[in-house]
């Protein structure tokens, strides 16, 4: 089935599903305090074990301040977050289960249910940044076991906000995310998920990304304005046997110390039919796109149709690898991203966040986007159209030199088991866009604009077989007789 054909099949099943909800129960009525200061963990699951006994319906919370620990969303329930309603997470750290089927913590679950929801135009905060702290203490005080490492505890330890885990039918609306403990939203191996709407600030503590979406099935994410300081839209596959696929991502706003979209890191099974359109990254330390698979996965079928990349410090990074492959050899083909405008910075893009990127992670020149594969794993049949990219320039030889000898070509090391970022090679001899181990690659209306001279060539490809170059334009300045495309081992078309 085409993926149009089912992601609309996906929203109609869910609507239908969904608005079969008998009724509303206010969660008031069972006894809860919304005054900020009263544990309701047991309250707020009676009411939802009640209303999925009766069929289904909604547990609504009227405005106010509601404290709670872990709860579990039933079948055939909607929490609803009224405009002024607050679910507050306990910042206790033994208020929170750490679920045995997912060996996470969280401060909603749902383990297998079905035709659930969380809805409305109220808020999820998690306190996590005191959580965590006080997990700390914990730790410290040798109450827990756990190595802290970095001075952190694990992210299995810390409380997300959501897990749903096998879930199917599941609405997502309206609602704000904020200050999690750990990553901020996961929805794993679930299938028919819509998000819409939603409101994300996930920056209160280290590795809070926006949201991730593992090994799921028939999922649209919309309109949603997340800000994280991990991965904004991050997409994973943990499990050799599962794929992710089948997904629209449409409308949406992210800014992160780490990756706008993203597939991987852990990409196991791998990634299927995408349509990424109208994207917005901004002020977002690594990359705006990046595609790995390095852990045996197959990335194929992806599209990105609009993206504009503002502050961003790379644009584009492909990249395969063999980190936890176990002998699986990884695939990615059929990539197409249209309609791209970006700026790229001199500067640190997330500087004066609360959780910055690391210092030490930077490349000393600025890093060209980059499509890199391996020896035995050629990234195949990637078309890049429409696309202009402003970079500073400026590279300076005598901070860190890569020239385009065969020698100095040869010397970028490969890297292959290493975690897969824009900046691990530190330099790379091009400043607009690096090709290595690739086969018809297709660059259509392409621009790379540099603000300064650069000692390097704009355009590199090394071991590229298949190389269409149509309508490119270089724009630097001071480069009159510049040799500015580079082809080493390379055929073009």
């Amino acid at each position: 089935m085409p993926i149009k054909t089912r992601i609309a099949l996906v929203a109609v099943l869910v609507v239908a599903s969904m608005t079969a909800s008998a009724r509303d129960y206010n969660v008031t009525d069972f006894g809860a305090k919304a005054d900020g200061t009263t544990l309701n963990t047991n309250i707020i699951q009676h009411a939802i074990d009640y209303v999925s006994a009766q069929g289904g319906g909604t547990v609504v919370f009227t405005p106010g301040r509601y404290l709670t620990g872990t709860i579990y969303i039933k079948s055939g329930v909607t929490l609803e977050l009224q405009n002024g309603s607050e679910l507050l997470g306990s910042t206790n750290p033994w208020d929170y289960d750490k679920n045995p089927i997912v060996n996470w913590q969280s401060l909603i679950f749902a383990i297998r249910q079905h035709d659930i929801g969380i809805k409305g135009q109220g808020t999820i905060n998690g306190q996590g940044a005191q959580t965590a702290n006080n997990k700390v203490d914990i730790i410290n005080r040798g109450l827990y076991d756990d190595p802290l490492r970095n001075g952190r505890p694990y992210e299995g330890n810390r409380p997300m906000n959501i897990y749903f885990r096998e879930c199917e039918n599941i609405r997502i609306e309206g609602i704000t995310l904020r200050d999690p403990a750990s990553w901020n939203q996961t929805y794993d191996q679930c299938r028919n998920l819509l998000v819409d709407g939603i409101t994300v600030d996930s920056k209160a503590y280290w590795n809070n990304d926006g949201i991730d979406v593992v090994d799921c099935d028939g999922v649209v994410i919309r309109n949603a304005n997340i800000d994280a300081a991990d991965d904004v839209f991050c997409f994973k596959s943990h499990s050799a046997d599962h794929v992710c696929q089948n997904v629209v991502v449409e409308n949406c706003v992210g800014r992160s110390s780490a990756n706008g979209l993203k597939f991987g890191t852990v990409s196991r099974g791998g990634f299927r039919n995408f349509k990424v359109r109208n994207l917005t990254i901004y002020n977002t330390y690594r990359s705006a796109i990046t595609f790995a698979t390095v852990d045996g996965g197959v990335i194929d079928s992806i599209e990105v149709d609009g993206l504009r990349s503002i502050h961003t410090g790379n644009v584009i990074f492909l990249r395969a690898g063999r980190r936890w492959n176990n002998g699986k050899e990884p695939s990615m083909s059929n990539i197409v991203i249209r309609n791209v405008y970006a700026e790229i910075p001199a500067s640190k893009p997330d500087a004066g966040y609360s959780y910055e990127g690391p210092v030490e992670d930077m490349p000393r020149n600025i890093s060209p986007a980059s499509i890199v594969g391996i020896p035995t794993c050629k990234i195949r049949n990637v078309t890049l159209q429409n696309i202009e990219i402003v970079t500073p320039g400026g590279g300076n030889p005598l901070y860190a030199y890569r020239g385009t000898t065969p020698a100095e070509l040869n010397s970028v090391p490969e890297m292959e088991k290493a975690y897969p970022e824009f900046s691990q090679f530190k330099e790379l001899p091009a400043w607009g866009f690096y090709i290595r181990h690739a086969e018809n690659i297709t660059f259509d209306n392409v621009t790379f604009r540099a603000l300064r001279k650069d000692y390097r060539p704009a355009i590199v490809a090394d071991d590229v077989k298949g190389l269409a170059l149509h309508d490119v334009h270089v724009d630097e300045p001071g480069s009159q007789g510049k040799q500015e495309t580079v082809l080493y081992h390379s055929t073009r078309k």
